[in-house]
């Protein structure tokens, strides 16, 4: 990625292929352009998709209606800027990309350095005219709602929130199975060769939800180096539920019947069900099946999780 860096490898412990830039690490997808495969037990090798086709009641439960597992999970490293960008919500995306899925999404910042941005929202007033005179004068980012991101803040971006980040920010991303994308402006920036990124300025302009004003971000205190337990709801939406939970003794959790995902932020834990016992480590993330149940974890010293939940 023209905008990525090497935190991946440096910060959550990613093996790159190479020494080139790196933005995105696909963690949980049913995507078809990425699709997760089990790392180990009985069924190391097998895709999400092959569950999803052959185990789906034992991985999602009563959300049988998903024919793709619904959630998406990332890291990503925003070393430069991030495109302004836009993704459509269900009506849209049947008009401008049909085939695709909508995407809401959520970020939960992990580390950021000093002077850093992120850009989520309108500015009040601003308006699809005094967007396109922006667009016309190259000062889309004076139409955007900014804030300089610390580590443990979590900002929700519901489909159709123009959007931006860069500067040094390193992030964990929850998001609808969709990889629809409109770029709006992409920083007046040009490759080696001269050439702008595709823009696609009028689809863009047609997935903005104009009423979608500043995205103000939800901070965790205290994140990552303080060790107090601290349960936090961050938001619930379709087609999840997120939380924060930093524990210093054993973590239980009943899932109720739904898949669940673990984001490991920080620090380190076992997880532990009726047979093994696996190591929790920061950078991964673990997709528990509706038939498990239930999880014990038992942190070592003190972990930061993000806990995402499957909803209808």
């Amino acid at each position: 990625m023209v905008w990525g860096g090497r935190r991946l490898a440096t910060k959550l412990g990613k093996q790159l292929p190479d020494d080139q830039l790196y933005g995105e690490s696909w963690e949980i997808s049913d995507h078809p352009l990425h699709r997760s495969v089990v790392a180990d037990g009985p069924l190391a090798g097998t895709t999400l998709r092959q569950l999803m086709e052959t185990r789906r009641e034992e991985l999602l439960g009563p959300a049988t209606k998903f024919s793709t597992f619904p959630i998406l999970v990332k890291f990503l490293d925003c070393s430069d800027w991030l495109s302004v960008q836009v993704h459509p919500d269900e009506e849209a995306v049947k008009k401008l990309w049909p085939g695709e899925g909508s995407k809401t999404e959520a970020w939960f910042v992990i580390d950021a350095e000093p002077g850093s941005r992120m850009y989520a929202g309108l500015k009040p007033g601003v308006g699809q005219r005094e967007m396109r005179a922006a667009l016309h004068a190259g000062t889309v980012a004076e139409c955007l709602h900014s804030f300089e991101p610390k580590p443990g803040d979590f900002v929700f971006l519901p489909a159709g929130t123009v959007h931006a980040v860069g500067g040094g920010v390193l992030m964990a991303e929850v998001q609808q199975t969709s990889d629809a994308t409109f770029r709006l402006f992409d920083w007046n920036r040009l490759d080696a060769q001269g050439n702008a990124r595709q823009l696609h300025i009028e689809e863009a302009l047609a997935c903005i939800d104009w009423n979608q004003g500043p995205a103000v971000p939800l901070h965790v205190s205290g994140f990552p180096n303080d060790a107090t337990s601290q349960v936090k709801p961050l938001v619930s939406c379709p087609p999840f539920t997120l939380e924060f939970v930093r524990g210093t003794t054993r973590i239980c959790r009943n899932f109720a019947g739904r898949p669940t995902l673990i984001v490991v932020l920080h620090g380190e834990a076992i997880l532990e069900d009726t047979a093994t016992g696996e190591r929790l480590a920061r950078g991964q993330t673990w997709l528990l099946p509706a038939s498990m149940g239930k999880v014990d974890i038992h942190p070592h010293e003190s972990v930061s999780l993000l806990f995402c939940h499957c909803t209808d």
